[in-house]
């Protein structure tokens, strides 16, 4: 309707007095109801086509759109296993600082895997106990082997010696005899060396090795102790929150409630039309008013663009995918931060907002090599997004009548 009224007073109007004051004609007379069309006919139709071409003007390099959402975060409260809830440490809509806890499952088992390995600890601890004494042990063993040894080699010695001055003194077997024996001694002292380097590799490597995978084993049982307990990521506000002690909680299916952050605030995500993904570009200037804080205009700056449009998204599934299932036409996703700092105090997130976005060509018409018709043409465009202005304006006006008067509150 602005933008009618503004192109009839360029089309209408100035028929209507060249038909007025120059060809002398009258309303009520000459022009009436039945020979409006015939008299005002070059004006109406030079303002309907003037009217749809400043619209599709307008719309095409401001969009607006009625999509806006003043978007927040949320972090979602699940623990990493299924469990039965053993305590609750909070409630719905409770306050939390980050690292709080928010509630525990069940940990029997968790605490009998930590008693478990500090245990092995300990067993581990008397196995090197028992081992330094072994390995004192073993240093008796070989001195008393060596002893056994020497005195079965010096026996052997002797008689061989006796044999050798008179071979009828000594018997040969008696030789074989010693010689077995000495053989023997040699033997034992060598498996009492080989008992204490057993020993002293078991100290200084097994059972460090076996005592360090315990701790590892203790270490990982203290984790998933830990994990019992789901702690607030962030300060913030939990809702939908209705845990109590003996509830299933079952992450795979649902999540036990959901925390809004302090920090929640994105900014506006908008979502405009396919139309206009040749014309929306990052760094654009764009307004906003929002019907949690009416009568407002918020100045703002397009900050990204989303590439994709979600509309057309595919996900391995077990059944084919349909195109009619994805007829419904997605948007343009857009987000939206406020250009001054502090625009969005008072707009309590996930509020509906109304956003008009404007085409700038101030780099294109101060370009040496632009021609005088495409210089208009970009004042054309710059100039209509003035129109769009208004209406938004209008809109801000007129939002909280519609909302608490005409839509029946």
């Amino acid at each position: 309707m602005l933008e009618f009224m503004i192109c009839s007073m360029l089309t209408i109007l100035p028929d209507f007095l060249f038909r007025r004051y120059v060809q002398g004609k009258r309303i009520g007379r000459d022009i009436n109801l039945y020979s409006m069309w015939f008299e005002l006919r070059w004006g109406i139709t030079a303002c309907v086509i003037l009217t749809l071409s400043l619209i599709t003007l307008i719309f095409y390099f401001h969009p607006s759109t009625k999509n806006v959402t003043a978007a927040f975060r949320t972090v979602t409260l699940m623990p990493e296993s299924t469990g039965r809830v053993a305590e609750v440490f909070v409630g719905t809509n409770e306050k939390v600082a980050a690292g709080a806890p928010i509630f525990r499952l069940d940990d029997k088992e968790q605490q009998a895997a930590i008693e478990t390995a500090r245990r092995r600890i300990a067993e581990i601890d008397a196995e090197t106990t028992v081992a330094t004494t072994e390995l004192a042990a073993a240093d008796g063993l070989i001195a008393q082997a060596e002893g056994a040894f020497l005195q079965a080699q010096d026996e052997l010695e002797t008689q061989v010696e006796l044999n050798q001055r008179n071979p009828n003194i000594v018997a040969r077997r008696e030789i074989e005899r010693r010689q077995v024996a000495a053989d023997a001694r040699k033997g034992a002292l060598a498996a009492a060396v080989s008992n204490k380097q057993t020993l002293e590799t078991k100290i200084a490597s097994l059972l460090p090795a076996q005592k360090a995978s315990a701790e590892a084993a203790l270490a990982q049982a203290q984790v998933e102790l830990d994990k019992t307990v789901v702690r607030a990521g962030t300060g913030g506000m939990v809702q939908q929150f209705t845990l109590r002690p003996g509830d299933i909680v079952n992450p795979m299916i649902r999540s036990a409630g959901v925390l809004v952050p302090d920090d929640r605030r994105i900014g506006l995500i908008a979502g405009f039309g396919q139309i206009e993904a040749q014309v929306m570009k990052p760094g654009m200037i764009a307004e906003a008013t929002c019907i949690g804080k009416p009568f407002t205009i918020i100045p703002l700056v397009v900050t990204e663009v989303q590439d994709v449009i979600a509309a057309g998204q595919v996900r391995a599934t077990e059944q084919l995918i349909d195109v009619q299932q994805m007829a419904r036409g997605g948007t343009l996703t857009t987000f939206l931060e406020p250009l001054f700092e502090g625009q969005l105090a008072g707009i309590p997130p996930g509020s509906s907002c109304i956003a008009n976005a404007y085409t700038s060509n101030h780099d294109e018409l101060h370009a040496p090599d632009i021609s005088t018709l495409r210089w208009v043409y970009l004042h054309v465009i710059d100039a209509v997004g003035v129109v769009h202005a208004m209406i938004l304006r209008l809109q801000a006006l007129l939002l909280p009548v519609q909302t608490l008067v005409l839509t029946g509150h």
